[in-house]
């Protein structure tokens, strides 16, 4: 290789000295923004309809040529465009939606920006063709780089009259022909045609009223053709998509207000009476801190039973009539299905949501594909448990099965006494299971639809399913009432749904220590194990003194330590409402040294140390009152001057914390906690404060045939709820999966598949 070959390979020198900074060229600034605007043609036709509809127009005729590249022309009846607007029709940010920026808080039109027309005429040539009520005729301009063209040379560039009708007519040709790259991307026609229409179809559907053409240049035929006013969306769903959709469809209506807005760190709290006694959490105590304020939001779908599937979803979402994309909300639709459509096949579903305009934030995309909205996972799970409801309430009459991971019966007795409605009809012979299976008119947020995938690949999808301690038979099956009992001394918990999980909100702190430790938590995520806590179902509690239980995630069985993950829960909750606490009022308050004492004489280490118990209390009590200031602003700690503990924070609400363990927590802040660092003080206090609040045993039993032996006390009742139907569903919304939780706390135990694959060996 000769040396000018290699000199032309070798890379180029550093610059000398950092480059000079230069504002970017007003043209190249405009194709920039073009570029983030239209991707395709479809985009530009998205751009264009939604300027039909804010128009008023009635009817919209859509004619594309070679997948809207070299033709793309759209006619309305709309109310048109003033003479006197047509020269700044086409320039960058010219609206006639918006005059200050509030107005985005009560905006109800589709486009705002004014970047739509001028980022088409700055990649294609741009016509329009408009005509007001008032005028006489019809003006006609052209357009190119956002400015007025003559349309031939030696002419002006001023609009031009002509006949027309009543609307507007917008003419795109020759898409993307000074961007070749673009263009050399989109060269399959075909293709974008199907795009193109595909946003028509959306925008039929919602917009019944209309009336709607799609075709072909020089094609007779139109590809879509709907009538308009007085459709309804039913039948526009039937006439774009098919009969045997609309025959299955299911209308379903939801609504909701008073939802909460979390208030911020800095707002006036609300304080009212509080009253306590015996150091018991008292209701009065817990004081709402977030300000009320209503928003009222509707919700309109259309979505297809169980006994339709296709193989691809078809789910068309708007939000203020606004096409758009949420893949929150889509995949909330999408499990509404899970175990009830056969695997590998989708619904359709419809949604329209109409939120209050204050409460959403149309302003985050450049295309308005994408929108943000308060209360969004409320409001989520709120509509997915309407769809829910309602695809139950229809397939009551069908035949249900009952799957679960693990094996086993559960004893009943002939003589139980079980509600008619809940009688098993008799058994149906499946040959592809190992059982037979029952057909059963089980109560719709119990039951699965019955579907034909194999066993093995049946999984857990209801949290009603039965828990671990189903599994065991009644010991005395007259005392069952309707369903499995795990014991004769066990009371029935409350349900699952009993407890309302509220909502936690992120308090905003400004410390750099705080925003540092939270990264940190984003930083050590583990996505896989962030799946499985987000969307697993809790299966039972094996051991309630080892802290063990099973939780499932798909078709795998998970034995997990709940002690770990509720410390490390509680640390995050720590984290999340640093500073925004609310107080649990002890009464009548305990002398801190009183309680730091009962923990150093059960502690031995302290006494084989060589260290001076007393001096030991002592000097603990004394530093944390010293702190006491510090831990009432940040931590709701609070001590008062005579060294008596008022206060304790409240991490989860509807969890109490075990105060057995309240003098053993006092006592780890003098050693456990680093006083002289911010950082290391908040983490290090805040890791004992999860220790405190996490399910872990006083002690464990010496005997182990005693603990066997030994009857559930109601404690152990309390505290089994507390971890099943509080501390399980709320890590499911909030916990983050940490790297360090794998080491030893998360350990996979079956899969469900593999399982048959040993059953079929045997």
């Amino acid at each position: 290789m000769n040396s000018e070959a290699r000199q032309s390979r070798s890379p180029s020198p550093p610059p000398a000295g950092p480059l000079p900074i230069r504002r970017l060229q007003e043209s190249l600034i405009n194709r920039i923004a073009a570029g983030e605007i239209i991707h395709r043609p479809a985009s530009a036709l998205k751009e264009l309809i939604e300027n039909s509809l804010d128009a008023g127009s009635t009817t919209i005729r859509v004619t594309v040529k070679d997948g809207g590249l070299k033709l793309l022309q759209i006619q309305d009846n709309g109310c048109g465009i003033r003479k006197a607007d047509l020269p700044v029709l086409a320039q960058r940010f010219t609206t006639s939606k918006l005059t200050t920026f509030s107005d985005l808080s009560k905006l109800v039109t589709y486009g705002f920006r004014g970047e739509a027309l001028a980022s088409v005429s700055h990649v294609a040539h741009l016509s329009v063709v408009t005509k007001t009520k008032d005028e006489t005729c019809a003006w006609k301009a052209q357009y190119e780089d956002g400015e007025l063209t003559p349309p031939k040379s030696g002419q002006t560039a001023d609009p031009k009259p002509c006949a027309g009708n009543d609307g507007t007519t917008i003419t795109v040709e020759d898409l993307f022909y000074n961007t070749p790259t673009r263009l050399s991307a989109l060269r399959n026609s075909t293709e974008e045609y199907a795009r193109i229409l595909d946003v028509v179809t959306k925008y039929a559907v919602h917009n019944a009223h209309v009336s709607f053409t799609c075709k072909k240049a020089g094609s007779t035929n139109p590809d879509i053709s709907t009538p308009g006013h007085p459709s309804t969306t039913v039948n526009a769903i039937k006439l774009l998509y098919g009969g045997m959709i609309s025959r299955e469809l299911l209308e379903v209506n939801a609504s909701g207000s008073n939802i909460s807005r979390p208030r911020s760190h800095s707002s006036p709290k609300k304080k009212g009476k509080r009253k306590a006694s015996d150091m018991n959490l008292d209701e009065d105590a817990i004081q709402e801190d977030d300000e009320e304020e209503e928003v009222t939001w509707k919700a309109e779908a259309w979505i297809s039973s169980a006994n339709f599937h296709a193989k691809k979803m078809t789910f068309l979402l708007f939000i203020n009539h606004r096409l758009v994309d949420s893949s929150r909300i889509k995949r909330a639709c999408e499990g509404v299905y899970n175990g009830i459509l056969p695997k590998g096949t989708s619904p359709f579903i419809y949604l329209s949501l109409n939120i209050d305009p204050k409460s959403v934030d149309v302003n985050v995309h450049p295309t308005k594909r994408e929108v943000h909205f308060l209360d969004e996972e409320q409001i989520t799970d709120q509509v997915a448990g309407k769809l829910t409801a309602a695809l139950a309430n229809v397939n009551s009459s069908r035949v249900f099965e009952y799957q679960t991971l693990l094996t086993g019966g559960v004893a009943q007795s002939e003589n139980s006494q079980v509600p008619s409605k809940y009688r098993t009809k008799p058994a149906v012979s499946d040959p592809s299971s190992s059982s037979s299976i029952a057909g059963i008119d089980s109560p719709p947020d119990v039951a699965l639809p019955r579907k034909s995938s194999a066993p093995q690949h049946k999984i857990r999808s209801s949290q009603q399913d039965r828990t671990l301690d189903s599994m065991f038979p009644v010991v005395n099956p007259s005392q069952s009432q309707t369903a499995p009992v795990i014991d004769v001394d066990m009371e029935t918990p409350p349900t699952p749904t009993a407890t309302k999980l509220k909502d936690i909100p992120e308090s905003q702190c400004y410390l750099a220590s705080i925003q540092s430790l939270r990264a940190k938590i984003l930083k050590s995520k583990h996505e896989g194990l962030t799946e499985i806590i987000e969307k697993h179902v809790f299966v039972g509690i094996v051991d309630l003194y080892k802290c063990m239980s099973l939780i499932q995630h798909s078709t795998k069985l998970y034995l997990v330590n709940h002690g770990s993950l509720a410390e490390e829960f509680f640390y995050q909750l720590g984290l999340r409402q640093f500073g925004n606490f609310s107080p649990l009022k002890l009464d009548p308050p305990p002398p801190i040294s009183r309680l730091i004492e009962l923990a150093v004489k059960v502690d031995g280490m302290i006494g084989q140390s060589g260290l001076n118990p007393k001096d030991v209390v002592k000097r603990i009590t004394k530093m944390l009152i010293s702190k006491r200031d510090m831990l009432e602003e940040y931590f709701k700690v609070s001590i008062n001057s005579r060294g008596e503990l008022e206060t304790l924070p409240i991490l989860l609400r509807d969890y109490t914390p075990n105060l057995d363990r309240l003098p053993l927590f006092l006592m780890r802040l003098g050693p456990q906690v680093d006083w002289t660092s911010e950082k290391e003080c908040f983490d290090t206090f805040l890791r004992e404060l999860a220790h405190f609040y996490a399910p872990w045993p006083i002690g464990p039993l010496a005997d182990e045939t005693a603990k066997e032996e030994a009857t559930m006390s109601a404690g152990e009742k309390a505290d089994r709820w507390q971890i099943q139907h509080v501390l399980f569903p709320s890590m499911r919304r909030y916990l983050v999966g940490t790297e360090s939780l794998l080491d030893r706390d998360v350990v996979q135990i079956a899969n469900l598949p593999d399982l048959y694959k040993v059953f079929e060996r045997c």
